[in-house]
């Protein structure tokens, strides 16, 4: 009979390897944790008078098409008058939460002026942003809007004072000789609501053409007048027909100077018929060249 060899009892025990995964797992998640925390910007809140199309944790906040916020809730305020938006901001962004800065909902926008947005049939609604430029702050007022263009190089905006909007929205388009030369940027009444502003933009190349003593009328809708030999109906254009449009005309003779950038006029319903004989000569300063004008009976060359 064989004697049993005495078994060797170690002291030191052997680690699980079943806890290799979980312990990975754990340290991981920390680390994720960690980095979430350090890439975290600033929570800002941003009051809307409604918010369709905003969701926490989908909508995104956006600048020169780059996400750069995140919505991290939506409700109602108290009083129940206003939609409060929490927005938690990227790290590399907090420097845009500051005073003066303007938040506004995208939403998708399609009609005769234009088509704005239309990203937003795929991707939903989302935030958009224009900077400003004061202290840091974190609770800010939505706009309704998108506010004017900013761009100088676009030309130059106007104000025009009239009784009543009819059907010029942002975005109508702008006539000199029943051709496009800029838009409407947006309207609002005036402090004492007994007339309305309209904030027009003449793109650069035309922006001239605005002078100090130029007559701007509404040219949307259709214009008809009765006379003895019948009526008579008139349009600028099928789109001005449908969202509305602006005209302007500039005196002949001795040339008024330029009208600067924020320059008030009087917008008249329609237009005087002097207006319309009215064909001063403006240079534009544009980098198209223009072909010398025919003379009589003979034909313009075609600009390629």
């Amino acid at each position: 009979m064989k004697a049993v060899a005495t078994p060797k009892v170690s002291r030191t025990s052997a680690f699980p390897v079943v806890w290799v995964v979980p312990l990975l797992a754990l340290a991981i998640g920390g680390w994720m944790i960690l980095r979430e925390h350090l890439n975290r910007g600033p929570e800002i809140t941003i009051e809307f008078a409604e918010a369709s199309g905003v969701e926490a944790n989908k909508t995104l906040l956006q600048y020169k098409g780059v996400a750069i916020g995140e919505v991290q809730g939506v409700e109602l305020k108290q009083d129940l008058k206003v939609v409060v938006v929490r927005v938690l901001l990227n790290k590399d962004a907090a420097a845009l939460a500051c005073e003066g800065t303007q938040f506004w909902i995208v939403h998708p926008q399609i009609d005769f002026s234009g088509v704005r947005g239309l990203d937003t049939l795929v991707t939903g609604a989302y935030l958009a942003i224009l900077p400003g430029t004061g202290p840091p702050a974190t609770d800010f007022k939505g706009i309704e809007q998108p506010p004017p263009a900013q761009n100088k190089d676009l030309g130059r905006g106007f104000v025009l004072w009239c009784d009543k909007l009819g059907a010029i929205t942002s975005a109508s388009p702008v006539y000199y000789r029943e051709m496009k030369v800029g838009e409407v940027e947006s309207s609002q009444l005036s402090d004492d609501s007994t007339q309305v502003l309209i904030r027009i933009r003449i793109y650069k190349p035309y922006a001239d053409l605005v002078r100090t003593n130029t007559q701007f009328w509404n040219a949307g809708g259709l214009s008809m007048k009765m006379g003895l030999f019948g009526s008579e109906i008139s349009t600028t254009s099928i789109e001005s027909l449908i969202v509305g449009g602006i005209a302007f005309a500039t005196p002949d003779g001795e040339l008024a100077p330029p009208a600067p950038d924020g320059t008030p006029f009087i917008m008249k319903d329609e237009a005087n018929k002097d207006w319309l004989k009215w064909q001063p000569k403006i240079p534009l300063h544009s980098p198209e060249s223009t072909p010398a004008a025919p003379v009589r009976g003979g034909e313009i060359p075609f600009v390629h």
